[in-house]
């Protein structure tokens, strides 16, 4: 059993470009933080939130009512509500934290997720000091391509050799998206796991609800993956389930 600190660090993208045919620009997506944030202060975690510049915008698309729960959409308007203060005024920059404080990692999605988590070095690098002192790093939708550029003890790619999932290639088609994805010379999950050699898992349908947990890596195929992605992450922390 490790001795990590249970704090965990949720990472949120700070990119807000207009990315949707209707002229929305895309971000961080609103429910995907927000439960992540929710499930782990339920499981007792302390949870800071950092981006890696210290900003962050929503998605536009992750805000409308069509795309919320009743739930998320009453939490969105309840303003006194733990996550809006700690999200609004306490988002650190990445490069200002001590990764030896946090003993889990997971990055929230969003398609701004793909912008700015491929180069995204601060948080790569608590991520990866988390991972190689024996803590659990989780990533839901977009978010696993931070864990892209991340490297093992032994100096190779993280991803080497291992499975993961995240939002298909053939998702964004659905959401008429992979033009612009394309257009800016972007990788999606699926695309980025071929380029370093790992193995892709797809969720049966685009928004099913899909986790996948390889050694202390555990990654969500899409926003309604989020919760059980969490809960995944905690399990592997707690050393109930993962290669450690």
């Amino acid at each position: 059993m490790h001795d990590l600190p249970r704090k965990a660090l949720i990472a949120v993208s700070s990119a807000h470009p207009p990315f949707y045919l209707d002229g929305k620009k895309t971000g961080l997506s609103f429910p995907e933080a927000f439960h992540a944030f929710d499930e782990l202060v339920e499981a007792g975690f302390d949870v800071d939130i950092a981006s890696e510049t210290g900003t962050f915008a929503y998605d536009d698309h992750s805000l409308d009512s069509h795309n919320l729960s009743h739930e998320d959409q009453r939490v969105l308007q309840s303003f006194d509500y733990p996550f809006h203060h700690k999200i609004k005024n306490q988002t650190f920059r990445a490069g200002d934290l001590a990764a030896h404080e946090y003993g889990l990692f997971f990055a929230a999605g969003g398609h701004g997720a793909m912008y700015d988590f491929p180069h995204a070095r601060h948080l790569q690098a608590i991520a990866e000091n988390i991972y190689n002192r024996g803590g659990a790093i989780g990533a839901v939708d977009q978010a696993p391509v931070i864990f892209a550029g991340m490297h093992s003890l032994d100096g190779e790619l993280l991803l080497k050799g291992k499975e993961i999932t995240g939002f298909p290639t053939k998702g964004e088609v659905e959401l008429k998206v992979i033009d612009k994805i394309r257009d800016d010379n972007l990788k999606t999950v699926e695309e980025m796991a071929q380029a370093v050699n790992a193995h892709y898992l797809p969720p049966a349908h685009n928004f099913d609800d899909f986790s996948h947990i390889d050694s202390r890596i555990v990654t969500g195929a899409n926003a309604a993956s989020t919760t059980n992605t969490v809960r995944n992450a905690i399990k592997v922390f707690e050393g109930a389930v993962g290669d450690f």
